[in-house]
């Protein structure tokens, strides 16, 4: 696949520096959900964005002055409103999960693609992230195919201990019952 058809069509192009290449480019087998907010628990800014590309300003926030200098990224970000920005191409290894394991295998980061939601632990997620992580999850499991139900996870079963996200916030009912085709969907 060309860089080109590694960014997805209809999403914001943001690229970031934090990425290299990934082991095996053809293993993409796991879609890993976290949150982030910047200053914690406040949407908006521009913040992510700066912080994924780093460029955040340290004197913005004492915050920044702790974690400006840390090279993280993730492949995407969905924004409060259901924007899509992507930072890092999908063949590309983005750093998002650190020190992690799945199923037994260490390294998320090698097999993993990392979806950001702005968004913090014990805040609701908006009806519009929802909606943007659905198509956007689905859009990715038609290119990728190992990307199954089953290989989906959040940020907190691949660092217990560690991360804490997406959090008691987040509805993982919600979310893997709207990957189901129509006619499967339960009325609840």
């Amino acid at each position: 696949m060309s860089d080109a058809a590694e960014w997805l069509p209809g999403v914001i192009v943001c690229p970031s520096p934090h990425c290299n290449d990934r082991p095996d480019p053809l293993d993409i087998s796991l879609l890993v959900i976290h949150n982030i907010s910047l200053p914690p628990g406040q949407f908006g800014g521009g913040y992510v964005q700066a912080f994924f590309r780093g460029e955040l300003d340290r004197r913005e926030h004492p915050y920044f002055a702790e974690i400006a200098d840390l090279r993280v990224s993730a492949h995407f970000l969905i924004a409060r409103d259901g924007e899509v920005t992507q930072f890092v191409p999908c063949r590309q290894r983005a750093w998002h999960a650190g020190r992690s394991s799945f199923a037994g295998r260490a390294e998320c980061n090698d097999f993993s693609i990392g979806i950001e939601l702005e968004g913090a632990d014990e805040t609701p997620y908006s009806d519009q992230q929802y909606a943007a992580l659905r198509s956007l999850t689905l859009q990715l499991q038609q290119r990728y195919p190992l990307l199954t139900r089953q290989r989906i996870t959040g940020h907190e079963f691949i660092a217990p201990g560690r991360k804490t996200d997406p959090g008691p916030a987040f509805d993982w009912g919600r979310y893997l019952r709207s990957l189901l085709p129509a006619t499967s969907r339960t009325v609840t």
